[in-house]
């Protein structure tokens, strides 16, 4: 018997939907085993680890949330040994990227999607995986601005629904007006997949970005089927007018950026350095090297099956 497994969060603003909208009506779907892999309050790689470890091959997971439940998913199934094991995104979060990428999913869709093969990023600290991610890696600014959405105001905002990509962007302004003028990245070089060495000393941003969309507003290729590509860019978001003009690009063209595949920082001195994936974020110390590229194995993702590319 086929087995699904429903990874969530029961501590998700939208927990409430996802009982009605996906855990109550799996209990009634004839052919299946369903199981529920409740994501704990610890790190994304302490749950990727744990999922990891209970999949078995042939397995579907469905997450059901926002984009750190994906995230949670997405490691789990590529750190285990499973094979063939699909991944299906209903996103009922905050912020639901990682959805939006693979056509916004509904439960009613899952009898009928597609599989497709996917190729996430794959990030490595100072030589070591850190992290997947299907839509995106930022380092610097815009990776320590998702502190914003874990402070207990903002959370409880969100949860009341309605403006959120409104609310989100004041929130995000008001915390760039108190830290751009400190947050400068610590000096690094880019090494790209051409083989060029370029010196970054005062950039404050680096994005990696794998996905249609990489944050609501911005708009990037269709990388993240392609199993070599990436869109790499760096900025100086900690400039005022540097930042809107990226915006604005963002909003009315596409994120700016060249296509690589694979992308190397170098810094300087071993750095302390801010560095996120689908807006989980880490502060990590003692960074010497990041370096960015696909994963070697892809993921299997369930699609609408009208999706067209």
């Amino acid at each position: 018997m086929k087995r699904l497994i429903i990874v969530y969060n029961p501590r998700s603003s939208h927990f409430g939907d996802v009982k009605e909208q996906v855990i109550e009506p799996a209990r009634h779907l004839r052919g299946w085993t369903i199981a529920r892999f409740e994501v704990s309050q610890e790190n994304v790689d302490v749950n990727a680890k744990r999922l990891a470890k209970i999949l078995n091959d042939n397995d579907t997971v469905i997450a059901v949330g926002g984009d750190g439940t994906a995230s949670a998913a997405t490691n789990g199934i590529l750190l285990s040994e499973a094979k063939a094991v699909r991944l299906g995104v209903i996103g009922m979060g905050n912020f639901n990227d990682t959805s939006r990428c693979f056509n916004n999913l509904k439960f009613d869709d899952i009898a009928m999607a597609k599989t497709e093969e996917v190729w996430p990023l794959d990030c490595y600290v100072n030589g070591r995986h850190w992290r997947y991610a299907n839509c995106y890696v930022t380092v610097g600014l815009l990776a320590e601005s998702c502190e914003v959405f874990d402070e207990p105001k903002t959370r409880k905002t969100l949860r009341k629904g309605g403006k959120k990509t409104l609310f989100s962007l004041f929130a995000l302004f008001r915390w760039w007006m108190k830290q751009h003028k400190k947050a400068v990245m610590p000096s690094f070089s880019l090494m790209d997949s051409s083989g060029d060495e370029i010196d970054k000393t005062g950039v404050s941003d680096y994005l990696a970005i794998n996905s249609l969309t990489a944050a609501k507003i911005m708009k990037g290729g269709d990388y993240y089927a392609e199993k070599k590509d990436f869109l790499s860019s760096t900025g100086e978001l900690n400039r005022f007018w540097s930042m809107v003009g990226f915006m604005l690009k963002a909003v009315f063209k596409k994120v700016p950026g060249e296509s690589s595949e694979y992308d190397r920082l170098t810094f300087n001195v071993s750095s302390k350095v801010a560095i996120q994936a689908e807006g989980e974020y880490d502060t990590l110390e003692n960074v010497k090297a990041i370096e960015v590229r696909k994963s070697k194995k892809p993921l299997l993702v369930l699609i609408k099956a009208d999706k067209t590319k």
